[in-house]
């Protein structure tokens, strides 16, 4: 089935999507017949997205592709189909540029090959993935944990999730990526840090630049609340006060 237009409204729900992931320039690899492109109008801060697809070259090495040329990469069900996922993964991150974002959805092994590999349900699955597992039924397993930390420090996870909430536990062996719903897989999201970031031991670099007064006037009442409110119990022991509300 379609499985980039099952995350649509998903992650249309998430404003990290429409503010951070998906903003100017992006390439989503291994797009047809289900490209990301259909839904550029959606996420209004995307200015071009390009499909990179079988006629434009080996996905695992997108040769001609630029280093840091990119603001975002999707791609969606590709990874499995590499003859080297981690290959792929590393010249995949290489074409983002600092700052920007790589957001990968792969089949969950547990929930889509269901025990069985080679899998039954698509015959050029070279690999089955899962977040993380000390041993796996398997033999073609990777957990996307281990081949993010070969990245090195500049890859920054800000999202690693199994996509089960709609998926039925009861049902027997099927595969339920035929239905409209289940998406049986895992998403990753992974910020290339900039270099000033890897630097100083991955941490976020803060605006030295102050807001505007009527921020500052709310934030600092936060602040000032808070401070009364340690005043007013001061001396009191907490969580001790069961009076009738």
């Amino acid at each position: 089935m379609k499985e980039c237009s099952k995350s649509i409204q998903r992650r249309l729900a998430d404003s990290n999507f429409l503010r951070k992931y998906f903003v100017n320039d992006g390439l989503d690899i291994g797009g047809k017949p289900d490209p990301l492109l259909l839904y550029k109008e959606l996420f209004p801060l995307i200015k071009s997205i390009k499909t990179w697809d079988w006629e434009d070259g080996d996905a695992q090495f997108l040769n001609g592709v630029e280093e840091g040329s990119l603001d975002f990469v999707h791609s969606s069900h590709c990874l499995e189909h590499l003859v080297d996922p981690a290959e792929g993964l590393r010249n995949w991150f290489r074409v983002v540029r600092e700052g920007g974002y790589l957001v990968i959805t792969v089949p969950d092994e547990d929930l889509y090959e269901q025990g069985i590999f080679p899998s039954t349900f698509n015959r050029d699955h070279k690999w089955t993935f899962t977040i993380f597992k000390t041993k796996s039924w398997s033999n073609r397993s990777i957990n996307l944990l281990d081949i993010v930390r070969e990245l090195g420090s500049a890859a920054e996870v800000v999202r690693i999730e199994q996509l089960s909430a709609n998926y039925r536990f009861d049902l027997p062996r099927f595969d339920q990526t035929l239905t409209p719903v289940a998406e049986c897989g895992i998403e990753l999201v992974i910020r290339k840090r900039q270099a000033v970031e890897v630097e100083v031991g991955g941490r976020w670099l803060r605006s030295t630049q102050q807001p505007e007064r009527e921020v500052r006037l709310h934030l600092n009442q936060y602040k000032d609340d808070m401070q009364m409110m340690k005043q007013s119990n001061e001396g009191r022991t907490p969580f001790d006060n069961d009076s009738t509300l």
